[in-house]
């Protein structure tokens, strides 16, 4: 239900991460903005190349938390088989993205390095599928080093050196029953039951009784088993300390590793971007100079994605030096709030670079987005409702310029009548008068509308609704005018009050007009 959630169509960690952040921090380059739309478009006018290098993108690994755990040598073999993963996929990318001309795209390209000696040196070194503990042998490929192939030979043949020897003294002592078994306390031993002991040589000496049975070491099985057992440890110790150098070697490249993280993080985003922008028919917007926000048939990009493109209605938007703030009147439920906020995020959407929700749209630079919406206390800190509303609005006016976007609903409305229009109407003049901020400002005080043609820059405008016997519905399309009322009752009466509260309601109301 949020506007990342609509954005994230991501295939990487790192692209997820990054369209976070570029939300919440958006451009304010008219260039840097128009950079990305270019890219976005090129992207959008190649989309097979980018369907296609989304796919290889799927196959690649967090590089980010896999770096990081190499710069704090907490990385195990499977992480580094992840890291060689990736760069598998990197010189495709590479490959596909060598067709685009986009200034921005170019520089995403220059700045992926393909790290073809890391991917050489991961795939000659590193099994393919090594154990996860790093104190486990099975970490480093034959034919990488000598040494570890000796060992892991010697390991090997270690199990045939004790079958034959088994058997050797199975015939020298005719104990057919004598086999020679392994325990982590005494290590190999020859074990025999009771009742055939009597048959054993003098150099049998005897380690540990059981039962029904003995165990027995020689001296030669001793020596077998430390050439064994040596040559585990040995092995072990030793893939360690290659590992531990194929890790510092890694290491000596961590800022080409980074930039490329970077890069495929930032490639991500756009082609996320531009997946939801083709998808969702969203078109690129003009970033203007002259303090402008013209959006035709602009729509809400969260509300369509969970109704449908087709169930929602398209709204326009107009405001300038002239007219920067509109007030909005109409019954609750109509969808004033949800208009001023497809605004709000139209305009950030654009401020990072990214296709809008609408037919047209001719946006300026603002420095800042205010937003005064929905109603909360902070109990904690003794802060009914009202003041935290109070202290939004001060900071909002204290905060904004001529460059801002104020969204305001409803304010005033948590104290009485009269002390809560006085207010609405003075934060409406104070912003005429010195702020000159663009601002949709959603009202119940219908007294506020008295203000168009008698402050500088406000309009009126209301939410269409259509009256049907004692029903309302809702027509959701803003025009020019005021709602002369704010049908509160035949919303009361929509949600299921009960019919005898909203007839007595409508009684009283008589009587109060």
């Amino acid at each position: 239900g949020s506007l990342f959630w609509v954005l994230d169509k991501t295939k990487t960690s790192m692209g997820a991460r990054l369209l976070k952040k570029m939300i919440e921090s958006p451009l304010i380059s008219k260039d840097k903005i128009n950079y990305r739309l270019d890219a976005i478009e090129e992207f959008s006018n190649n989309y097979i190349d980018v369907c296609e290098i989304r796919e290889y993108l799927y196959s690649i690994y967090d590089i980010e938390r896999i770096l990081s755990k190499i710069c704090v040598n907490s990385a195990n073999p499977k992480d580094i088989i992840c890291f060689k993963s990736s760069l598998i996929n990197i010189p495709f990318i590479k490959n596909l993205l060598s067709n685009f001309n986009s200034k921005e795209i170019k520089e995403i390209n220059n700045s992926i390095d393909s790290l073809e000696d890391l991917f050489e040196l991961i795939s000659k070194s590193i099994c393919d599928d090594p154990p996860t503990s790093l104190r486990e042998a099975g970490i480093i490929k034959e034919k990488y080093n000598i040494e570890v192939d000796r060992l892991r030979e010697s390991k090997i043949k270690g199990k045939e050196w004790l079958s034959d020897y088994e058997n050797e003294e199975r015939n020298n002592t005719k104990a057919k029953a004598l086999k020679i078994k392994y325990s982590k306390l005494f290590g190999y031993t020859f074990e025999l039951s009771n009742a055939q002991k009597q048959d054993l040589p003098d150099y049998f000496i005897r380690k540990q009784t059981l039962t029904n049975a003995e165990r027995y070491t020689t001296e030669k099985l001793n020596k077998l088993q430390d050439e064994i057992l040596g040559a585990e440890e040995k092995l072990k110790n030793i893939e360690y300390e290659l590992f531990q150098e194929i890790i510092n070697e890694i290491k000596k490249n961590i800022i080409r590793i980074k930039q490329t993280s970077k890069a495929l993080a930032l490639l991500d985003v756009y082609l996320s971007l531009t997946y939801v922008s083709t998808n969702n028919h969203y078109v690129r917007p003009q970033i203007n100079d002259e303090d402008i926000i013209d959006i035709k048939n602009g729509r809400h990009p969260v509300i369509e994605e969970i109704i449908g493109l087709d169930n929602f209605i398209k709204n326009d938007t107009y405001l300038d030096n002239n007219n920067y703030i509109d007030i909005i009147t109409g019954p609750n439920m109509a969808g004033k709030s949800t208009y001023m906020r497809q605004i709000a995020l139209i305009v950030i959407l654009a401020h990072i670079g990214s296709f809008v929700p609408c037919d047209s749209a001719n946006i300026c630079l603002v420095d800042r987005i205010f937003t005064r919406v929905g109603a909360s206390d902070d109990l904690s800190t003794g802060q009914s409702t009202f003041m935290v509303e109070m202290n939004e609005v001060a900071n909002i006016m204290k905060c904004s310029t001529d460059k801002s976007l104020l969204i305001l609903d409803e304010i005033g409305r948590g104290t009485s009548t009269y002390d809560g229009l006085s207010i609405a109407w003075s934060v409406i003049e104070y912003i005429s008068n010195k702020i000159k901020a663009k601002t949709l400002f959603a009202t119940h005080y219908h007294e506020l509308t008295q203000l168009d043609g008698k402050l500088n820059g406000v309009n009126n405008y209301h939410i269409t609704i259509k009256e049907q016997n004692k029903d309302i519905i809702f027509l959701r399309k803003i025009v020019r005018g005021f709602a002369n009322r704010s049908y509160g009752i035949e919303v009361a009466h929509l949600a299921g009050v009960p019919e005898e509260i909203t007839n007595r309601a409508k009684e009283i109301l008589k009587t109060l007009c």
